[in-house]
C-alpha cells in the first residue's frame, strides 16, 4: 500500500493526500507552487488546503504578498487514527449486540454439475468447520475432479478442517483402498447395507447440501445439489448424523 492509499484510508480525499505529501515533501510553498508539486489543478489546490486546514494536518502562514502553507507533525496522523478507532469503539456495542441478536438468514438454492461441486467445496472452505456427509459414495475422487479435488484438500488441509463420513458399504466393497488415499482428516464409519441410497447428505456449518442420482466412486456431470441455509436445519441434520453413526459398523483396521 502506498503513501497515497494510506491517506486516503485515515479519511483524506485523493487531492488532500497528493496536497499533503507535497507541503510534507517541500515545506513552506504557496497554493500554486503545492498544486503543481501535487500535480492537481490550482482551483482545486484552494479547496482541499482550506480542508486540510480544518482537519488539522496544515496551517497557514500570512503574509503581505502571498500567504504560505506547511504540513503540520505526521504525528498529527496518528491522532486521526485515533480519533477513527474511538468513535468505532463508541458503536461497536450496539452492532455486536445487533449482530448476535438477529435471526440466522435462511435461503435455498441450486447448483448444478462438476462447477457446481466446486461450489460447494468454495463454502467449506470459507466455512472452515468440520464437514459431515451421509451415504458417502466416493464421487469427489471422480477422475474428471482430481485437479479441483487436490486444490481444494490442500487448502482443507491448511484450515484443519475434519470430514467425518458415513459410507455406504458398497464403498468398502468396490473402493477397497479408498479411505486409505483420502487426502484430508478423515473420520469414517459404514452404513447398514440396508439404508444404502442413490442420495447423499452433506452438511458443514450452516449449510446442508442434498444430491441424488449417486454413484459409487463417480459424479454425474448434471447432479444437482440443492443447497440450504439455516442454522438451524444443519444443527438438526447433525444430531441425526450422530445418532446414525452410532448405529454404524466401525471400520477394521
Amino acid at each position: 500500500m502506498n503513501h497515497q492509499d494510506i491517506f486516503e484510508s485515515l479519511g483524506l480525499s485523493p487531492n488532500e493526500a497528493k496536497m499533503y505529501e507535497a507541503l510534507v515533501e517541500k515545506g513552506e510553498s504557496s497554493v500554486s507552487e503545492i498544486a503543481i508539486a501535487a500535480k492537481i489543478h490550482r482551483r482545486n489546490a484552494y479547496d482541499a488546503i482550506h480542508r486540510l486546514i480544518d482537519k488539522g494536518l496544515c496551517f497557514e502562514i500570512f503574509s503581505s504578498t502571498e500567504n504560505l502553507y506547511n504540513a503540520v507533525d505526521p504525528d498529527k496522523l496518528v491522532e486521526l487514527l485515533a480519533e477513527k478507532q474511538t468513535k468505532l469503539q463508541e458503536i461497536l456495542p450496539e452492532l455486536k449486540k445487533q449482530f448476535q441478536t438477529r435471526v440466522a438468514p435462511q435461503e435455498a438454492y441450486i447448483y448444478r454439475g462438476y462447477e457446481g461441486l466446486k461450489n460447494v467445496w468454495r463454502d467449506v472452505l470459507r466455512v472452515g468447520k468440520e464437514s459431515y456427509f451421509i451415504g458417502a459414495k466416493g464421487g469427489w475422487y471422480d477422475v474428471a475432479l482430481e485437479p479441483a479435488r487436490k486444490a481444494f484438500f490442500r487448502e482443507a488441509n491448511r484450515k484443519k478442517i475434519k470430514f467425518i463420513q458415513l459410507f455406504d458399504t458398497e464403498v468398502k466393497e468396490r473402493l477397497p483402498n479408498f479411505p486409505k488415499h483420502f487426502e484430508g482428516q478423515l473420520e469414517y464409519r459404514f452404513l447398514p447395507k440396508a439404508y444404502s441410497t442413490k442420495s447423499g447428505i452433506h452438511i458443514f456449518g450452516d449449510y446442508v447440501v442434498t444430491h441424488t442420482g449417486l454413484t459409487i466412486g463417480r459424479l454425474a456431470e448434471d447432479t444437482i445439489f440443492f443447497v440450504l441455509h439455516s442454522k438451524d436445519l444443519a444443527e438438526s441434520y447433525r444430531t441425526w448424523f450422530w445418532y446414525m453413526w452410532k448405529q454404524s459398523e466401525i471400520p477394521k483396521k
